[in-house]
């Protein structure tokens, strides 16, 4: 045989559609929104998964964004270049309707869950896009503080016309927001911060009360965004701040961007350091409540981490089934191996575990329902995250060598995978901010323990852990709790997955997953579920994840 000829390589992943090719998915979708809805998702679904959209990932990844920091007659610039591809992506995502607009729709609408089914579906395509779409999206609850200031910024943020570029707000037919929160010396420890905020009565900026920012930001994502939430020291203590890039007047504010963060990955989306000089402001909320105008922010952008890493789990799997459906090994084709099927159903247990749990919680902002979704996205933001790195470098070995090359797309993903752990409070942040809710916010706990109560009397081990909540709870409102905080979170993040698995998903997928994450019937790795219920029940699971791939 001639040494170019090629065998028993896996073809290209073909077009597919995100949307009706994950059960979990499409099925919440059809429960949780409207028709009209399901449709609109579906055909995202189908431009997410299609050739083109990869190639844009390729593309706004490998040519990333440049930083300018000055003209060429020397005046400061303080823009960034971004490759046409980036902003094709940000176009689908802006044009879908995943900013704001479901914050402008009326009560019962079920316009979150479009959304968050939306933003799970395109996010497959590439993650670093969606960073300026999710504090577009987030920023709208925030602003609400300042009935004025949301008038004037909502609608635009609520667009689906991306109109790229800096310029005032009234001339733009839609815009982008980002976040200014931590510096060098605090980090998530934002009432360290240093920056200065001086009220200055009369400024260039309408919609409340102005302010001149004078400090420093060690981490502003999408800087090119048209309006940032920046938090700066008042004398009331920490503010809340709206900061334009460009002034009603159309002059630049003072926005000096100092360099591009060199990151581990998310390399299409720019992270920059920024030094505020004079910087006009708009006060958003009451003087020195900043933490808890923001705050609202930051529950937003944290439910869109529990969603952006169920995409990423979900991408994942799709290339390890597709590998192990074409690849031959020892005689047979990978999928039909008894110990790849249960790597493979474990893996889609656990995607599906994260993509039930970031749609009903998306349902829960739909109805209301702040007591759930307090506690609910915390619990969901620090589990899903810190399960997304190990997951998907489990699919990624389900390729063997072939999936640790640029290629497929699994070692960009790979890349990616911690990202959403760390942002917007890293795992500590998120265990201790569990822990505040349940001492300090009872109507959260009581909604929680309704929510996992619903699936009791299906399984003993399933009403067990449900019992276990009410225990663990109390000690988690306890002083000593602190050093146990990881661990009562993943167990109540189990027990809320098992409870709405149950409720949603067919009885296989919810008792292995309950058999394996609560019964103990489980190895320290992926692909070490049960043996002897493996050989009987783990094809189905693989056939369900993927049988419309």
């Amino acid at each position: 045989m001639p040494t170019h000829a090629v065998t028993n390589q896996v073809p290209p992943l073909p077009d597919y559609n995100t949307v009706d090719s994950q059960p979990a998915l499409h099925e919440g979708l059809r429960r949780w929104a409207s028709p009209a809805a399901y449709e609109e998702v579906c055909a995202l679904g189908a431009r997410a998964g299609s050739t083109q959209a990869r190639t844009w990932a390729v593309q706004a990844n490998t040519s990333e964004p440049v930083l300018r920091t000055h003209a060429a007659t020397g005046e400061r610039a303080d823009e960034v270049e971004f490759h046409p591809a980036w902003h094709s992506l940000m176009e689908v995502a802006v044009g879908a309707g995943l900013t704001a607009e479901p914050w402008t729709r009326p009560a019962g609408s079920c316009d979150h869950v479009r959304r968050a089914a939306g933003f799970i579906a395109w996010s497959e395509t590439e993650q670093g896009h969606l960073c300026p779409v999710s504090m577009t999206y987030a920023a709208a609850p925030a602003l609400a503080s300042n009935p004025a200031l949301a008038a004037r910024w909502v609608p635009q943020l609520a667009s689906r016309s991306y109109d790229f570029g800096l310029r005032p707000v009234a001339a733009k037919r839609g815009a982008i927001a980002g976040m200014g929160m931590t510096e060098k010396q605090g980090g998530s420890d934002v009432r360290a911060n240093t920056t200065q905020a001086v009220a200055a009565p009369g400024g260039p900026l309408e919609g409340g009360d102005t302010y001149r920012l004078t400090g420093h930001k060690w981490f502003c994502s999408a800087p090119m965004s048209d309006a940032f939430l920046v938090l700066a020291q008042t004398e009331a203590g920490v503010g809340c701040f709206l900061v334009p890039r460009v002034l009603d007047d159309g002059t630049r504010n003072s926005f000096a961007l100092q360099r591009l963060k060199d990151k581990l990955g998310n390399r299409s989306n720019a992270s920059s350091e920024v030094e505020l000089d004079d910087t006009w402001g708009v006060r958003v909320g009451d003087e020195g409540r900043g933490i808890r105008t923001i705050l609202d922010m930051v529950a937003a952008t944290r439910l869109d981490c529990i969603l952006g890493s169920a995409s990423t789990m979900r991408a994942a799997l799709v290339r390890a089934v597709h590998h192990a459906r074409h690849r031959s090994a020892f005689g047979a084709l990978l999928v039909d191996q008894p110990l790849m099927q249960n790597v493979l159903a474990d893996l889609a247990l656990e995607s599906e575990a994260a993509t039930t749990l970031g749609l009903r919680l998306a349902h829960a902002v739909d109805e209301g329902d702040t007591a759930l979704s307090r506690l609910g996205v915390a619990v969901g933001k620090y589990w899903v995250c810190k399960r997304t790195s190990p997951m998907v470098a489990e699919a990624l070995e389900c390729l063997g060598g072939n999936g640790y090359v640029e290629e497929n797309g699994l070692a960009r993903l790979y890349r990616e995978a911690p990202l959403n752990s760390i942002w917007e409070g890293s795992g500590n942040v998120n265990a201790l901010d569990v822990l505040r809710a349940v001492s300090r916010e009872p109507a959260s706990v009581e909604a929680f323990v309704a929510e996992v109560s619903k699936a009791s009397g299906h399984d003993p081990v399933l009403d067990g852990a449900i019992t276990r909540v009410g225990e663990i709870i109390a000690y988690a409102a306890q002083p000593a709790a602190q050093a146990g905080a990881r661990r009562i979170v993943e167990q109540l993040a189990l027990t809320l997955q098992a409870s709405l698995l149950v409720q949603f998903a067919p009885n296989e997928v919810a008792d292995a997953f309950i058999a394996s994450r609560l019964g103990g019937d489980h190895g320290a790795t992926f692909g070490t579920l049960d043996a002897q219920w493996s050989q009987r029940g783990a094809k189905a699971l693989v056939d369900r994840a993927a049988a419309a791939l």
